[in-house]
């Protein structure tokens, strides 16, 4: 007679659900009793503990797995303190023989689960690790002379040429459970939620979870997905996939994504034939880019990639005024002050905007990428370490495959050419919705009769631009040129 497996501790961590979780699919192949569990570590996550709209996230992500866990006969541990400390405590309750988990990229939960790993091995506990999380992990892509890829292009052509392995389907039986279980935490005890109302905005704009994350693929990739190449960059139109924050916590995983948008082109040939297809997973992969890049660079959130970069001459903010103008939308810019508002009331901006308001901050105003990147990480839901180091590094001009610091968004014609009936403008600063078309983006050079037709008063109702866009872009080229010159 076989004996019986020991449990199997599955530690959850930022792949929050039960189909193609190769963890958990592992475990069940193991054998034995399967005790979920979610620690909170927040030292685990080193300079970069989740910040207020993620936490908001998270509280209910883990509301909804562990529905999705007792749905199956199983339940969810919570756990708060060190990693290393809890699933000790947790093995010896429970007897476990294993722990099981799926990897994560960023460099202090890389040395984390590697003490974590070499704690339980001494122990005598095994211990196995699985990828999630990406479609390549980056340590198995490498350029041609065996070194980290630096540009997009071909380090996408060469995932390319790699095929994706279908997702793991969970069967329908239920998890094998303990009879006995330890004692877990309740959700509302980790203290994730955010004091006040914030909350209230995110709650009306998301659906946190695996449920909500699959009933917001299979909308995207029925109703934009054809279309995302034209209306990918329209502020106005719901024309994204808004799946970031999903993928962030694991609710879905990149190759059920890719699965599902090759399934709706009925596609067989190596990628997909339309280009709202081809243009979206591309996309995918630029996300598959920022953890290549964080994982190669581990230095990047706080430095950036082009050294040359850390003697730039970025102005001076006595008191932060600048910097709390920006946060708060109160630019005189209109599609930066929309793009900041909507951010601080669900959690989430448009894509191009964030690149709009990023080049606003960097170059008009001239406060360093780091500032940015902080904010971004507090506020919005899918604060992920590798995409934000990317994005902002990005705008700045001192990262990777980089837009040229000399390349400066002027917000009036980027609000026109995007927002061009100004109906994204409209919605997240009310102050100008009566304003025409002409001047939605630019209400300082509107006629003192269309502004008070529209119940605008410039420094009253609205502000005027905090800084002359001509003027800025001056001043941040001749920055540009005194970093180049600089013996250091």
């Amino acid at each position: 007679m076989v004996p019986a497996a020991s449990p199997t501790l599955l530690w959850f961590r930022q792949d929050l659900r039960l189909q193609d979780n190769p963890a958990l699919q592992a475990a069940q192949e193991r054998g034995g009793p399967i005790v979920p569990v979610y620690i909170l570590d927040e030292a685990g996550e080193g300079n970069w503990p989740l910040g207020g709209a993620a936490r908001w996230w998270l509280h209910h992500s883990l509301v909804a797995l562990e529905i999705s866990l007792r749905e199956r006969g199983s339940r969810l541990i919570l756990a708060r303190g060190g990693a290393a400390t809890v699933l000790s405590r947790l093995i010896a309750e429970t007897r476990a023989g294993a722990v099981y988990w799926n990897r994560r990229y960023e460099p202090a939960c890389i040395a984390r689960d590697r003490k974590v790993e070499t704690g339980l091995a001494a122990a005598g506990v095994a211990t196995k690790s699985f990828n999630s999380a990406l479609l390549f992990e980056p340590h198995t892509i490498a350029n041609k002379q065996g070194d980290p890829f630096q540009v997009f292009t071909p380090f996408w052509r060469h995932c390319l040429e790699r095929p994706v392995s279908a997702p793991a389907k969970l069967g329908s039986k239920p998890l094998p459970a303990l009879k006995h279980w330890p004692i877990s935490r309740k959700v509302d005890e980790l203290g994730l939620l955010p004091r006040g109302n914030w909350g209230a905005g995110l709650g009306a704009a998301w659906r946190p979870g695996e449920a909500g994350a699959w009933a917001q693929l299979k909308k995207f990739v029925a109703r934009s997905m054809d279309t995302y190449d034209d209306e990918r960059n329209r502020p106005d139109v719901d024309g994204t996939s808004r799946l970031s924050p999903h993928l962030h916590f694991g609710e879905l995983g990149p190759r059920q994504v890719w699965a599902a948008v090759r399934a709706r082109g009925k596609d067989s040939g190596v990628f997909p034939s339309s280009n709202g297809a081809r243009v979206f997973l591309s996309e995918i992969g630029w996300r598959e880019f920022a953890h290549h890049l964080l994982y190669h660079f581990p230095r990047t959130p706080e430095r950036p990639l082009r050294s040359g970069f850390a003697h730039f001459p970025w102005a001076t903010d006595r008191g932060g005024k600048k910097l709390r103008a920006w946060q708060r939308g109160l630019t005189g810019y209109p599609i930066v002050d929309a793009g900041m508002r909507q951010l601080w009331a669900t959690g989430w901006m448009h894509n191009r905007v964030r690149m709009i308001v990023a080049s606003f901050l960097v170059k008009h105003l001239r406060l360093s990428w780091t500032q940015g990147a902080a904010w971004f990480w507090d506020t919005l839901v899918d604060a992920d370490l590798a995409g934000n180091t990317l994005g902002w590094q990005w705008s700045a001009g001192c990262g990777a495959d980089a837009a040229p610091y000399f390349r400066i968004f002027a917000p009036v014609l980027q609000g026109a050419k995007f927002d061009p009936g100004g109906a994204y403008v409209r919605r997240w600063v009310p102050e100008l919705a009566h304003l025409p078309v002409e001047y939605v983006h630019h209400p300082w050079t509107a006629p003192a009769e269309i502004l008070a037709a529209a119940f605008v008063r410039l420094g009253e109702t609205y502000p005027p631009p905090m800084v002359d866009h001509a003027s800025a872009r001056k001043a941040a080229l001749a920055a540009l040129q005194a970093m180049r010159k600089s013996p250091r």
